[in-house]
């Protein structure tokens, strides 16, 4: 398996490919859930390949968004399947990765351990420290895409969000709910002054 050829690959064709008023579904969210499912992975301590699967899936899990929002998910697993045998990836690699990348759907249903790991790296940012600067430039994508039409939409939505996601790692559950308390307590200030 050239691991690295492999996620080097798709991430310069997503830097390229990228449609520009996608604010928060771009390179540096693919990098930061890239980076956090590694994190998260170390801590949970899985196997090496195991790592590289996971690492695979977060590099081509928003992929799709070449293409469409919705429906990304799908988009992005057939792009993996279609990519990957070139670089040695066998059948169950690929029906692994698949299902890491579906776990990434909302709402989340991850359906064994390295998929609650990319599950919980896909929304490391509602439990840490720059939420609201990371929020910011989804709420703008989401302003382009007329998903919302003002601040207090925004925030409605994401009260709702927040109070029904929960982490599904220990190492997550640990890093990063109690920070995830606050920063709905605090969109719930914003909503109620």
């Amino acid at each position: 398996m050239q691991f690295k050829k492999a996620v080097d690959l798709i991430l310069e064709k997503q830097k390229k490919e990228l449609s520009g008023h996608l604010s928060y579904h771009n390179i540096d969210h693919i990098r930061d859930v890239y980076n956090a499912a590694g994190q998260i992975g170390k801590q949970e301590g899985i196997s090496d390949a195991d790592m590289h699967l996971l690492l695979t899936a977060a590099a081509f899990h928003d992929s799709g968004f070449i293409k469409r929002r919705s429906g990304h998910e799908e988009e992005s697993c057939r792009i993996a399947a279609e990519t990957l045998p070139a670089f040695g990836y066998t059948p169950a690699d690929i029906e692994t990765i698949r299902g890491l990348i579906m776990a990434t759907k909302i709402p989340q249903s991850p359906k064994n351990h390295l998929e609650e790991i990319l599950a919980d790296a896909d929304l490391d940012y509602l439990g840490r420290d720059d939420f609201f600067i990371v929020g910011e430039k989804l709420f703008n994508e989401f302003l382009t895409e007329g998903i919302v039409s003002n601040a207090n939409d925004w925030n409605r939505l994401q009260v709702r969000f927040i109070e029904n996601h929960h982490y599904f790692t220990k190492t997550s559950q640990k890093l990063r709910a109690a920070k995830k308390e606050e920063n709905l307590k605090q969109v719930k200030a914003k909503l109620n002054s």
